[in-house]
Order: structure tokens, then sequence, then C-alpha cells
């Protein structure tokens, strides 16, 4: 009897765990058995496993062969246990040292030939794989770029098991040709950040204002208005006014991207906050996450620590919107199966554009509303109460005038971003210690206790509060949205001016002094 082992690794949403891969060659009848959860994909590895190592000059053991997969609980997914388990094989049978494969973990799927295909999570891999302790990885040779993005571990590419065995007995590796990438199933285009500058937009002040103080605290962002307004211009702007993602951000991401089959096969970190921007038609599942067998990671976790922005959020299936509550307040998202649990972050800056009414034309003077009251209320309706409740600035964007009404050039993406810069500098310094880096994300409580704002404020917001137009949420969010604009502004503390500005942002209401306030209506 011979017995042999090979490590490779399995995801439950992002996080990934070392899986043992055993190979036990026994005298009787020429069988291979599959044990250790496995699914169906992983579950035909037997038959590609055969056909590679004999179709790699290597001869296939004719003995009974049980493979296990170690853990026996964790449900193993996908068809990137093949190379692991050739190679725990072709050791049990004396072909490979088991010295040569000591602390090296191995990932990527055989074709019938022995080229090793690439395989989605390459990354999140890597990754666990290096916090493990392992010196070394085996990946395919379409998924290096991105393997090599985790430092402390040495990766090595192949391009098939030829290759794999030869640098196991330290002998010259044969050449081969280069691996065809497959097609990408996730289409690139949802991730593309708009290369678009602030100064196209005309006029628009309270709108250039809404999405400065969303970049600067990290808060939602809701613009409604007819067509044509500039809604679109200005949520596409957003994303280059938010910063570089630091280095623990920038490798979560590239993560969840990578799992996704976002990254390109010459990968690169991905530096830049995400703006993902899917349909208004999107599934429950393709926002969410979800799939057969361990689920897939959804647009909502693509976007963590970017934008998530749908347009025509009003055409979207209410069921599928209000699936974003949980996320907006937790950071992330659980997508619970039979099989498994899987969790994925989910920290987004949540962005919306509607149109008031099916027409268009309700509250505007651009023309006469064609919709009846039963319409408008059946349509307003549609982005649900508890979901605006959540969204921290609600602004109106009306179509402006063909000439900028104060006469100065619009200012570029670059001056501010600058300001926004200075604003999270004064965020990170705040918070330094703790494990809040936005105004948006420290609770309530311990911002109100630890960062309390003057008397004056306090006593504006507790007004508005009794008068019911702020809710116990919307009180904090304001409270948030005030020390946004107060670093934005490099003031220590919010002063009332604004807190009533943030209170106006966050109730829709247009942008006028303290002193002009007039009565509102409704919660905010």
């Amino acid at each position: 009897m011979a017995l042999a082992q090979t490590w490779s690794v399995a995801l439950v949403g992002l996080e990934g765990h070392l899986v043992e891969v055993e190979a036990d060659i026994a005298q009787g009848l020429p069988k291979t058995t599959l044990i250790g959860l496995p699914d169906t994909s992983l579950s035909e590895a037997r038959d590609r496993v055969r056909a590679a190592v004999v179709n790699s000059g290597e001869r296939f053991p004719d003995r009974k062969v049980t493979i296990g997969l170690s853990p026996a609980t964790l449900p193993k997914t996908g068809s990137h246990y093949d190379v692991a388990i050739a190679l725990s094989l072709l050791t049990a049978a004396g072909v490979v040292d088991p010295s040569s494969l000591r602390q090296t973990a191995i990932i990527g799927e055989l074709g019938l030939d022995g080229r090793i295909r690439e395989v989605r999570g390459a990354l999140a891999m890597t990754l666990a794989a290096a916090l493990a302790g392992f010196d070394r990885i085996v990946v395919p040779d379409l998924n290096v770029g991105e393997a090599r993005l985790v430092p402390g571990i040495e990766v090595y590419g192949a391009r098939s098991l030829r290759q794999v065995l030869a640098l196991l007995r330290g002998v010259e590796i044969p050449d081969e040709a280069p691996p065809r990438a497959e097609p990408r199933l996730v289409s690139e285009s949802l991730t593309r950040v708009p290369a678009v500058d602030l100064d196209d937009v005309i006029g628009q002040r309270e709108g250039r204002r809404a999405i400065e103080a969303a970049a600067a605290g990290g808060h939602h962002l809701f613009l409604h208005g007819p067509p044509g307004s500039g809604k679109t211009m200005l949520a596409e702007r957003l994303a280059g006014l938010m910063p570089d993602l630091s280095t623990d951000d920038s490798l979560e991401v590239s993560a969840v991207h990578s799992l996704a089959g976002l990254l390109t096969n010459d990968a690169e970190l991905v530096v830049r906050p995400p703006f993902i921007a899917p349909h208004h038609t999107a599934s429950l599942a393709s926002l969410v996450g979800g799939g057969s067998g361990v689920p897939r990671p959804g647009a909502i976790s693509c976007a963590h620590r970017g934008i998530l922005f749908i347009d025509e959020a009003a055409e979207m299936h209410p069921l599928t919107l209000d699936t974003l509550r949980q996320p907006l307040e937790s950071g992330f998202v659980e997508v619970h199966r039979a099989a498994a649990v899987a969790k994925f972050p989910a920290r987004f800056m949540l962005v919306l554009a509607a149109n008031p009414c099916p027409c268009g034309l309700s509250g505007t003077n651009q023309g006469i509303c064609s919709c009846t009251p039963q319409v408008l209320a059946r349509y307003r309706q549609r982005i649900s109460g508890p979901i605006k409740d959540r969204i921290d600035i609600q602004r109106q964007i009306l179509p402006a005038a063909r000439t900028i009404s104060d006469g100065e050039p619009a200012e570029s993406t670059a001056v501010v971003a600058e300001r926004v810069q200075l604003a999270r500098d004064r965020q990170a310094h705040r918070y330094q210690g703790t494990a809040w880096i936005l105004n948006s994300e420290v609770p309530g409580p311990i911002l109100r206790r630890e960062h309390p704002l003057d008397a004056a404020s306090n006593k504006l917001l507790e007004d508005h509060y009794a008068a019911g137009r702020l809710t116990a949420r919307g009180f904090d969010r304001v409270v948030r949205l005030a020390w946004t604009l107060a670093d934005l502004a490099g003031a220590g503390t919010p002063t009332v001016e604004l807190t009533h500005e943030a209170f106006q942002l966050r109730a829709g209401e247009p942008l006028a002094p303290l002193s002009d306030a007039r009565p509102l209506r409704g919660i905010a």
C-alpha cells in the first residue's frame, strides 16, 4: 500500500480553507473513488486526472485508488483541485518525491491533454495559503499575475502537468504553447470607471456639493429629477473624487474581483475605488450573489470600498432593491445555501438615480405631467421608505441653464478631489486607533458621545426630531454628515450653519442659509 498527500485551498465566500488532498493506492480491482463532499464538477476530476496523467506520459495506477479531501465536513466545489489530486496520486505511486511538495499549495484545473486551465479566485486562494504559512504555491500560468499580488509567498505558474512534474523532479522544464484564456462570464464593462471630469458639468451647484460631501464622508446618495438633468453625469464623476484605496483595501477588493472573474490575465491590484453599475433589470442573485453550491459574489460585493450606481432605480424590482437594507447597515452580505454560508464584504457607497414619475415631468417646469396621482404614488413607493431612510444625501437635480450663473469656470475633478483627500485625512486622524475610517461608518451613539455637536447644533436637530422631520436613524446620519461638511471646511467641529446644511442635504431641501430656513414637512 502507498499513501501520499498534497495541499489545495477551498473558498467559502472570500474565506480560504486549506484542504489536505490524500491519495491511497491499495490492492484491488482498478477503481478510483473520490470522497470528502465533492460537488459534481469535482467528482468529474477522476476522469480528468486519469486522462491528463496518461497523456502527460505517466502511468495511472491500475489498482484501487482512493482520493480523500479533508476536512471531510467542508463542502468542496470547483475543478481547481485537479492538479493537487494528480500530484498526490503520482506521489503515492512513487513518481514524485514527497519532500518536493512540502509547504506547497496547488491549484489548477486539468485538461484531458494535461494542460492546466485558469481558475477563479486564485488571488483569494493564494492569500489563504500565505496566511497559513505556506512557502510556495503552484497556479495556472494565466493566474500568475493575480497570485503574485500577494506578498510573502513564492508563486510558480505552470502551463501543463508535465511542467509541474519537471519542476518537482528538478529537471529541465519542457516548453509548452501559451494557454488560451477562457471567455469571461462577467463583462468587464460592468466595472468600467468613466474617464470623465467634473468640469464637464455646467451649473448644478447643489448637485456638485452633494457628490463632494458624499465622496468625502462615504455617504449614500439619491439623485432624482427629470430626464437629461444631469443625474448620471454627476454620479459618474463621483468616482474620480475618491482617493486611491489603501494597501489592505486594495488587496481585499482585488480578491473579490478575482473570485467574481473580473480581473484580467495581466492582473494588477485594484487601486481605484470600483464603480459598479448594474442594469435596473438585474436579478436578485446577480446583485447579492449566489449560484449553485458555494455562492459567488454579486454586484454589491464587487462594489466593496467603491460605488454601486443604480440608474433608473425606480424601475428596479422593489424586492431586489430592498435586499440592500442589511448590507447598507452592516457592510457585508451573507448568502445562505444548503451546502454553505458565504460571507462577502460589501461596504460600498450606494448612489441611486431616478425620475420623479413615469413621464419624468412631475415637480418640474419642463412641461405638464401626465401621470395620475395614483400612478405617482405607486411610482414613488417603488423605492421604499427604509431604503430612503438609509441614504444620507437626497437631492433634486433640475436642468441647469446653459451658462454658469456666477460667471466662473466650474471646478475640475482634481481640485475637488484634493479637498476630499484633505477631509478624509482629518477623519483618519480623528478615528485613529479605532475600527472606523470615514464619518459614515461611525456608530451614532459613539459619535454623539465622543465627538458631540455644540449646544446650538444639538438644539437644531432636536427641534427637527421633535417635529417629526427626522427619524432616529436620520438624526445620526445628519450628525455624521455635519462632521463631513466640517472636515471639508477645515473646521474643528461642525457649526450650527454646517449642521443646518447637513439637514438640508438629508431632507432634499434647496440649500439656503439658516436665517432663511422655512418650515419643513415630512420625515427626513
